[in-house]
């Protein structure tokens, strides 16, 4: 079974085909396909570690859904000078499906 480690969004994921993740919001529709920068490859034929991205493969996956996380409560507060401060945050992501990983291009 084929392994990679990908890039997006300023984070690394480990992924294998028919993984389903959570990334960074991207600018993309629903059932759109998207690309990957590929870090390292662990498959049969062994390691391939990219320098810094192996050239000629991606791994491309499918986004099945856009959303926002959980409410994160910020609460700012300075003692004896009445200052309070609340402030309510959901960060964006995107729910992509891995459905290959192997030969292909990144267009940017």
């Amino acid at each position: 079974m084929k392994h990679a480690i990908i890039v997006t969004g300023g984070k690394q994921y480990r992924v294998a085909e028919g993984d389903v993740i959570f990334v960074e919001k991207l600018d993309a529709e629903i059932g759109a396909e998207v690309a990957f920068e590929v870090l390292m490859l662990c498959g049969e034929e062994g390691v391939q570690v990219g320098k810094p991205v192996v050239a000629g493969v991606a791994a491309k996956g499918e986004v099945v859904e856009q959303g926002k996380g959980k409410k994160v409560v910020v609460f700012k507060y300075k003692p004896k000078k009445n200052y309070r401060k609340k402030q309510g945050h959901r960060q964006p992501y995107t729910k992509v499906k891995i459905n290959a990983i192997g030969q292909g291009n990144v267009t940017r």
